[in-house]
């Protein structure tokens, strides 16, 4: 897919314990069979040459500089090698191996941002053991946000899941369900909603975006009768957006709204919470969705799955997610 020259995507390692490394080291075995761009992972070579050897792939993997990455990606993954100490224990998380995580995604993203690569793809993290190290962020979103913006805290990145023409975007992400309801304000929903129409014009090419949005409560709140934010709070919101011109419906029943044929009306869903957001997309395309995260001044995906301990080391993982995510990364920066 990349001619010789052309800038690779950065894919950062994830989680050692978990399945990331196996899944980019087996698409890049099967790289020719899916037409895979130029990719350099960022990460631990020791390491991933062990995770190869012990998924029985017969693979070469070389330290690399991403201005290399391409001409050497028909021959031997590149590896923009973070030196720390990363056991190759499958399913045995480890914070030892926490500083070389939260580098490779610092380091990618960086990579991404002076235009020495082209765009972010992330493999799965395990939260709890980075907690551990020092680190502060819910979630892989709010860490790029971080790194893209270190003096501009107030900035938002925007998660969106996505796959083929079907989009949801959660307004609420990695909070408690208690804290939903006072966190649903105008100013949230007005500012991720120009976020989502914004890119969707820019990267995706949708020129005029249909956004829906979804009630908080049961039947979107029947007319105040099961709750009153869709009357005072999402409505009044909706309004505003359509007073500067955006294409935005609802409050829609969450029950309804994600019946297919209703989806494929709108270009992206926003949904109130992180559940009623991706239980959908997950029931749909469990092993297909990817994970975008909107509002940055750069392109990062990632798989719509976890770490899954316990498919680490077997071979058994589906890399159906990892493929979407690089396929998605390389169309919106080609």
């Amino acid at each position: 897919m990349n001619p010789t020259g052309a800038k690779p995507l950065a894919v950062s390692m994830g989680e050692p314990a978990g399945i990331g490394p196996d899944l980019i080291l087996r698409l890049y075995a099967e790289r020719q069979q899916h037409g895979l761009p130029a990719f350099i992972v960022y990460g631990h070579l020791d390491f991933l040459r062990a995770r190869a050897q012990r998924l029985g792939l017969d693979i070469a993997l070389v330290a690399a500089a991403p201005d290399a990455a391409a001409e050497t990606f028909p021959n031997a993954l590149p590896v923009a090698d973070i030196a720390g100490l990363v056991p190759d224990k499958p399913g045995d998380s480890t914070p030892l191996s926490a500083n070389v995580v939260v580098e490779a995604i610092s380091q990618a993203t960086f990579a991404t941002l002076r235009g020495t690569c082209r765009g972010v793809v992330t493999a799965p993290i395990q939260k709890s053991v980075l907690y551990t190290a020092g680190f502060r962020h819910p979630g892989h979103t709010e860490f790029l946000a971080a790194l893209c913006w270190p003096d501009q805290p107030q900035r938002q990145s925007v998660m969106m899941l996505a796959h083929d023409e079907l989009r949801v975007v959660p307004l609420t992400v990695h909070v408690p369900l208690s804290s939903v309801p006072g966190l649903v304000t105008a100013e949230l929903i007005g500012a991720t909603c120009r976020t989502v129409a914004h890119d969707l014009r820019t990267r995706f090419g949708i020129e005029t975006p249909r956004l829906a949005l979804s009630g908080l409560n049961p039947h979107a709140g029947e007319d105040g009768s099961m709750g009153t934010e869709e009357q005072r709070i999402i409505g009044p919101a909706i309004v505003n957006l359509q007073r500067e011109g955006l294409d935005v419906t609802g409050p829609l029943p969450a029950d309804t709204l994600f019946h297919l044929p209703r989806w494929r009306q709108f270009d992206a869903v926003i949904a109130m919470y992180h559940d009623q957001a991706l239980i959908p997309i997950k029931t749909v395309a469990f092993d297909a969705a990817v994970n975008i995260t909107l509002g940055l001044p750069i392109v990062r995906t990632s798989p719509d799955h976890g770490t899954a301990f316990d498919l680490a080391g077997t071979g058994k993982a589906s890399s159906a997610s990892m493929l979407a995510a690089i396929r998605m990364a390389h169309r919106l920066t080609a």
